[in-house]
């Protein structure tokens, strides 16, 4: 019985057991396989996530690098410098632009790019260049200036008299990208040898050797750092500081770097050390110009030394090699012991790698920075005239274009006319604002000049701080121009075949106009008073506010207003009386415009800032030509350039004559607008027309008219400003008569108060003046203008 009883109960106990080993066995299989299979499959996640990442990498490194690597910007250039004999030119601005073109002052004129001065007498060795499909050879000249006139031009050696040579562009600005990036792309065999060298020395000695990441030198670094405390020293390679500065930003995290070291790896992969060097050389950040990021060699070359990257000596290599550890920290400008230090480094580096001698070690680290003076490194000082050429190129190409395609922009600028410009400016509204206190110490002002025969513009200031880069009041401040539009309102009626002349009388008396609404416009002269009966010529020569109301409201409105077009005035033109008296609003380059129409005797040529533009391959997209304009009868126009040099001489321009000499002939006329808020003045020589303005941002009153604050400015202009003189006007169909100055009859040379006016065909005074004989027949009138 017992053992029946054990028999059946023994295997009720163990079964259970073999059965749970086996499930926990089954069940840790399933388990441990489950996990491989999670991991592997995570495994394969990662793997696959990261063969993404670096394939996507891999795409990111080949784009850029084999498109369009940077954005190039736009570079504009002044117009060429062309000497010739009778070509106006001070010494002292042709000295200034051989400056500018960094011409070296020397003994004896050996090679291009010298020059020697004595007195008024120049040797220069000009550099050859080409401007769109133009090409100028190198030559050796010697000049003379007398008068400010060339006197002479000779071929040093020679005898030979060359018609014209002319300077190369200077480069006076650019159109940048949003980032202000700026470079010159040099190629690796256009560079000094030891640049190259010195680079991988001093940066990267294993450059040659790794693919792309140097695990030793990150060690070493690792090292260094520990050792310190603090970061000390890096371990990047060339490649991996070209990929932080090209494809990433410059942040430090794990994540970055590691992407860095990736990207460095595929860099080397794909493109040979040649290729990644030469890329550096042209990414690499070396110093700040205002805004203006300098980047690469052959940029910085020419910001620091003013020199092409390939003429630089040893210790100007070592500057620029010294600066990428930091070209703000080590500023040779702001810091020129740290610079020196790192240089004289930098120096030691290549003596110890047996690049350069220990001679040659000992002169380089004896040698100055060699920088060039701050006040010489600014590339870009003409932003009002920039600002002009820019917005005429976007009528032709893209802000993208003008700013990534590396385009060159030959511009008209001329240096003298620009500089002339800017002094006056600048000294004369600084002279009105000692002068004056309160809202004068913010008095602002604006000039353009432009070719009379071309309508090239040759010099824009918009701003008295004539660098500053903001509101362009040249082409923007758009401003009552006051009497400036009193000589549209005599051409209208000259102009018009109604036999009006010179001599006709108008009554200079109290007008009232009522216009639509019952209002009355009643205008008054600015010495508040009536001069009765005058002649034409007399109430322009005098700026008489009612007698060319008078003559307006005669002749017409709209005859006005179409005269006004024919001038080139596009802008929005108000038929309402007020017109003729300046109720106009007009841009300083605005009014350029017109006046140049009647400066160049009716032929108006649009204003331009360009000649020429080149793509970066040298080849020429775009040539800006003259297209001239002439819907006026040039006698008309005769006659009322004459009446403006009345104004010059004895009108209210005859301020102009304090300084500049009587005989220039010069044609004018001053404006002020109501309550004296705008002070204006423009006119022309043979050559130049220009136009200055003077008044307070918030249009608030000042106590100028346009005698006293514009003229004095457009007066310092061409005091330094050479330009050829007005000759009195010889049109056909023009002829001199004597007439009396009273009553405008026709008189005799020798009777008393006759003067000597121009008369277009057969309009001239249809009545004799009965003649007093002067007790003197001496050509007063004559010599007034001789």
């Amino acid at each position: 019985m017992k053992k029946s009883s054990a028999k059946k109960s023994s295997p009720t106990k163990k079964k259970p057991a073999k059965r749970n080993n086996s499930k926990r066995k089954a069940a840790t299989a399933r388990s441990q396989r489950s996990l491989l299979s999670w991991f592997g499959s995570a495994v394969l996640i990662i793997l696959v996530g990261v063969l993404i990442w670096v394939v996507y990498l891999d795409v990111q490194v080949r784009s850029k690098f084999d498109g369009r690597k940077w954005q190039l910007p736009a570079q504009v250039y002044s117009r060429p410098l062309a000497l010739y004999r009778g070509a106006g030119l001070r010494p002292e601005d042709l000295q200034r632009q051989l400056q500018v073109l960094n011409f070296n002052p020397v003994d004896n004129v050996e090679s291009p790019g010298q020059y020697r001065r004595r007195g008024d007498q120049f040797d220069i060795f000009t550099r050859g260049f080409a401007m769109a499909d133009e090409v100028e050879v190198s030559r050796r000249v010697r000049l003379r200036i007398s008068h400010q006139r060339v006197a002479r031009l000779q071929i040093i050696g020679t005898e030979s008299s060359p018609a014209i040579v002319r300077l190369a562009p200077a480069r006076i600005g650019g159109i940048y990208p949003r980032l202000q990036q700026d470079r010159e792309l040099v190629q690796l065999s256009e560079i000094p040898p030891l640049l190259g060298e010195a680079l991988i020395a001093v940066e990267d000695h294993r450059f040659i050797d790794h693919h792309g990441v140097s695990l030793r030198d990150i060690a070493r670094a690792a090292v260094s750092n520990i050792r310190a405390g603090r970061v000390v020293q890096g371990g990047s390679t060339l490649t991996q500081q070209l990929v932080k500065n090209f494809y990433l930003d410059s942040g430090r995290r794990w994540s970055r770097k590691l992407t860095e070291a990736v990207m460095a790896l595929l860099l080397e992969w794909h493109y040979s050390k040649a290729e990644i060097l030469e890329t550096y050389i042209n990414e690499v950040y070396l110093g700040q110009s205002g805004p203006r990021q300098i980047h690469g060699f052959a940029l910085a070359s020419k910001h620091y030394f003013q020199k092409p990257l390939h003429q630089l000596k040893t210790h100007q290599i070592a500057l620029l090699v010294g600066l990428v550890k930091g070209a703000s920290y080590y500023n040779p400008w702001r810091h020129p012991e740290r610079a020196r230090d790192r240089r004289d480094l930098v120096i030691g580096v290549l003596e110890k790698q047996g690049l350069i001698g220990a001679g040659e070690a000992q002169a380089s680290k004896a040698a100055p920075l060699g920088v060039v003076d701050q006040s010489r490194r600014r590339l870009h000082d003409f932003p009002a005239f920039i600002d002009l050429v820019k917005r005429q190129l976007l009528q032709e190409y893209s802000a993208d274009q003008l700013s990534s395609d590396g385009l060159s922009i030959y511009s008209n600028l001329s240096l003298p006319a620009q500089w002339a410009a800017e002094e006056a400016l600048a000294g004369q509204l600084d002279s009105l604002a000692q002068r004056h206190q309160g809202t004068m110490q913010q008095v602002q002002g604006a000039v353009v000049v432009a070719s009379v025969a071309t309508g090239e513009v040759e010099a824009v200031v918009g701003d008295r701080n004539v660098s500053f880069a903001g509101f362009n009041r040249a082409l923007d401040a758009r401003r009552s121009i006051g009497s400036l539009i009193k000589p549209a309102v005599y051409l209208a009626a000259l102009n018009q075949g109604g036999g009006y002349h010179l001599a006709s009388m108008v009554a200079d008396d109290p007008v009232t106009v009522q216009g639509p609404d019952g209002s009355l416009w009643r205008p008054q002269n600015f010495d508040r008073r009536s001069h009765g009966e005058v002649q034409l010529y007399d109430a322009l020569l005098n700026s008489y506010n009612l007698a060319t109301a008078r003559l307006g409201m005669t002749v017409g409105l709209d005859r006005v207003e179409a005269t006004i077009r024919d001038l080139g005035v596009t802008a929005h033109i108000p038929q309402v009386p007020s017109l003729l008296l300046g109720a106009l609003e007009l841009s300083p380059i605005e009014v350029t415009a017109m006046y140049q129409g009647l400066a160049n005797g009716g032929v108006v040529m649009p204003l331009r800032s360009i000649r020429s533009v080149v793509d970066a391959q040298g080849q020429l997209l775009s040539r800006y030509r003259m297209t001239p304009q002439s819907d006026l009868d040039p006698a008309s126009v005769g006659l009322v350039q004459f009446a403006l040099q009345g104004v010059a001489r004895e009108g209210t321009g005859r301020g102009l004559y304090q300084s500049l000499p009587g005989s220039l002939g010069v044609a004018a006329k001053t404006g002020t607008s109501n309550d004296q808020r705008d002070s204006w003045f423009a006119g022309f020589t043979a050559e130049h027309v220009a136009v200055s303005w003077v008044g307070l941002d918030d249009n608030g009153e000042t106590p100028l008219s346009g005698a006293t604050g514009a003229l004095p400015v457009w007066r310092a202009l061409f005091s330094q400003l050479p330009t050829r003189g007005l000759a009195l006007p010889e049109e056909q169909g023009i002829e001199y008569r004597w007439v009396d100055a009273e009553n405008g009859g026709i008189s005799g040379e020798n009777c008393r108060n006759s003067r000597l006016l121009p008369f277009a065909g057969d309009r001239y005074p249809d009545y004799q003046s009965p003649c007093q004989w002067r007790q003197n027949p001496l050509l007063h009138w004559m010599q007034k203008w001789f």
